[in-house]
């Protein structure tokens, strides 16, 4: 190859934007936009409700958005959702899972936040998939969070022991055992197990679906939670939702029910956190699953 021709190809090359991405989790950050950088994609999962004594919370959303123009060395609004805390409030759940988004919450990648009415969120964007339903009373497990293609798995129900639901995003908590009584004693009590968190959702696009938890197999035990879609995470021991997105599982409670009278609720999981992933070059880069893994 000529001199001439060698400088000229370089000169090409120089304006052929790296491919790049960034990853925010909780909290509201700052992006600016790296020099060359003029196309970005965007996935934003919203956080799940935190789970209280009696209720588990939802799901977060997923919403993404490709090819979404920017300005070299400008300065983007990223917010990934936080709240969703658990514990043993009586009804409901007891903490909202806060939006994640992408300059705005209305026009951009949005992943809502699930709020204490025990439905999994839903989102804003080209794509993607609503929160599994948790519950305001006894009868389910967490919700998964939404997934690329689709909505994530309800929480099982306690009537019948039964398992989460699978998702397209991460899959339901199995749901709490039935309460069951002791004896005819004094201290004669009644007791209902926990009901198991909801499967996260990841940001590395769309991959497989999220598989529902097993309930616990006697009132004693708590629930297994769902498994996480996509190369999310799988709720964690007991109650805690997946990251990113699962919902908080039910704490369960108990008590006496002759002389003695005290309630006990035992405290509800945390939902699993919200994120918010950015890729470029947003033309050649899109989710849910073109050249979605990090380069």
């Amino acid at each position: 190859m000529s001199g001439a021709l060698q400088a000229v190809f370089q000169n090409q090359r120089s304006f052929i934007t790296p491919p790049g991405q960034q990853v925010y989790g909780p909290g509201t950050f700052t992006w600016v936009a790296p020099a060359g950088v003029t196309r970005v994609s965007v996935v934003a999962v919203g956080n799940g409700a935190g789970g209280g004594g009696t209720g588990s919370g939802g799901g977060g959303g997923l919403g993404y958005k490709n090819n979404i123009t920017v300005t070299p060395g400008g300065s983007y609004t990223v917010v990934g959702g936080g709240g969703g805390a658990g514990n043993a409030y009586p009804y409901g759940c007891p903490s909202t899972g806060g939006k994640s988004y992408f300059i705005s919450c209305t026009g951009y990648a949005t992943g809502l936040g699930a709020t204490c009415n025990g439905n999994g969120a839903s989102f804003v964007g080209d794509g993607g998939g609503s929160g599994g339903n948790g519950s305001v009373g006894f009868d389910r497990g967490g919700g998964g969070a939404g997934g690329y293609a689709g909505n994530g798995g309800a929480g099982g129900q306690w009537s019948g022991r039964t398992a989460g639901a699978a998702g397209s995003g991460g899959g339901g908590g199995g749901g709490g055992p039935p309460g069951c009584g002791g004896g005819m004693g004094v201290c004669a009590f009644a007791f209902a197990g926990s009901a198991g968190g909801g499967g996260g959702v990841g940001l590395l696009g769309q991959g497989s679906n999220g598989v529902g938890g097993a309930s616990g197999a006697t009132a004693q035990a708590n629930s297994l939670p769902g498994s996480g879609g996509s190369g999310g995470g799988t709720g964690a021991a007991y109650v805690t939702g997946g990251l990113y997105g699962g919902g908080g599982g039910r704490g369960g409670y108990a008590y006496c029910i002759y002389n003695c009278c005290t309630l006990i609720y035992i405290p509800g999981g945390f939902s699993g956190g919200g994120a918010v992933r950015i890729i470029w070059p947003g033309c050649a880069r899109s989710f849910p699953s073109t050249r979605t893994a990090d380069e």
